[in-house]
C-alpha cells in the first residue's frame, strides 16, 4: 500500500524513518509549518520535515489541513494513513482521503490518557505501566477502535523524554508487525474498553513545586515535566528549575530533617535535601538556576550556602 505519513516531533521522525527503512512506500509526508525556535526566533522546520527531506520524500506543511491538502493527498493515490503526534485533529474530509483509513500511534494504553500529553500525565500520576496503542482514527479524540496494544513498565527513574523515546522505539516494532495484517486485511479492530482519562499538556504554572506535598509526588512532577515545561521553585525571588530529584528513603536523613519546615534545605554527606510534606525528604540531584546552565544540586548549594529554604 501507498502510505501518507503525518507527524511533527522527534519521536514521529523516528517512526517515519523506521517505516521508510523497512521498505514501505511513503508517498507523502504531512507535517506542521516551520516554527520559530529559541531566543532568536529562528524559523525552523519540524523534525519530521527534516527527516522527510533527508529521505527525499514529498512533503506538505500545514497546521490545519484544508481542501488543498486533502486534494494533494488524494492525488498521490495513498491507500493508508499513519499519524504520530501530528498536532492537529483530522476532520472527516482528511479521514476519507485515503481508502483504508488512518491509524494513529498513541503513547498510552487507551482509553487511559487520551490527548496531547499521555507520557507526562502517566508519570505525573505515578503510573507503573503504560504502553503503545495503534488505533483507527475516527472523529473523536483518541476514541477509535484498537488495532494493536502493547504494555510496558515505567521505570521509577524515567523522565518524560526518556520514556517517550523508549515508547517511540517500541511503537516502530509494533507498527511494522501490524502493517502486513493491514495490507492483507487479516486484522481485527476492538472497541476501547475501560475508564477513559485525559492528558492535556501541562502548563508552566502546573510546574510550580509545592513543598507541602510529599516527596514522591514531587519526584513524579520533576520527572514528568522534564524536558518541558520543567518543574520549578523559588530561591528568594528567582526561579530555579529542578531537573532531577529522588525521594530519600534513608531513615537517617529523615530523622536529621525532623522539625524542619517544608522547603528547608539540609546538606548531608555531599548531598542536598529538601524537606517536604508528611515528614518526607527529597534529594535534589540536578538543578538549573535562573539564567544559568544546569548543574549538580550540591554544586549549586556550595556556591549559595546562605540559602536556607526553597519556596
Amino acid at each position: 500500500m501507498r502510505i501518507v505519513f503525518a507527524g511533527t516531533p522527534d519521536v514521529a521522525a523516528d517512526v517515519l524513518r523506521g517505516i521508510y527503512q523497512s521498505g514501505h512506500e511513503v508517498c507523502l509526508v504531512l507535517t506542521r509549518e516551520d516554527a520559530q525556535v529559541g531566543r532568536s526566533k529562528t524559523l525552523t522546520p519540524s523534525p519530521v520535515a527534516i527527516v522527510a527531506e533527508e529521505l527525499g520524500l514529498r512533503t506538505v506543511k500545514s497546521n490545519k489541513p484544508d481542501k488543498v491538502v486533502v486534494d494533494e493527498i488524494g492525488s498521490t493515490g495513498a491507500e493508508l494513513g499513519i499519524i504520530v503526534a501530528y498536532g492537529s485533529i483530522l476532520k472527516a474530509p482528511m479521514l476519507d482521503a485515503v481508502s483504508n483509513g488512518w491509524y494513529n500511534l498513541h503513547f498510552s494504553l487507551l482509553p487511559k490518557y487520551r490527548g496531547a500529553a499521555p507520557v507526562q500525565r502517566a508519570i505525573l500520576a505515578g503510573e507503573t505501566e503504560t504502553g503503545v496503542t495503534i488505533f483507527k482514527l475516527d472523529q473523536g479524540m483518541d476514541t477509535g477502535e484498537v488495532l494493536k496494544q502493547v504494555p510496558t513498565a515505567i521505570s521509577p527513574r524515567e523522565n518524560a523524554k526518556e520514556l517517550l523515546n523508549r515508547l517511540g522505539q517500541l511503537s516502530i516494532s509494533v507498527l511494522l508487525e501490524a502493517l502486513p495484517e493491514v495490507y492483507s486485511a487479516t486484522f481485527t479492530l476492538t472497541p476501547q474498553s475501560g475508564e477513559a482519562s485525559f492528558a492535556p499538556k501541562p502548563t508552566r504554572e502546573e510546574g510550580k513545586i509545592d513543598f507541602n506535598l510529599d516527596a514522591l509526588t514531587i519526584q513524579h512532577k520533576v520527572l514528568a515535566l522534564n524536558p518541558e515545561p520543567m518543574a520549578w521553585c523559588l530561591v528568594g525571588i528567582e526561579n530555579m528549575r529542578i531537573l532531577d530529584a529522588l525521594q530519600s528513603l534513608s531513615s537517617n536523613v529523615v530523622d536529621q530533617m525532623t522539625g524542619h519546615e517544608p522547603g528547608a534545605l539540609v546538606y548531608l554527606d555531599g548531598k542536598l535535601y529538601v524537606k517536604c510534606g508528611g515528614d518526607s525528604v527529597l534529594e535534589l540531584i540536578t538543578v538549573q538556576p535562573s539564567s544559568k546552565r544546569e548543574m549538580l544540586a550540591k554544586d549549586w548549594f556550595n556556591g549559595n550556602r546562605s540559602v536556607e529554604k526553597l519556596s
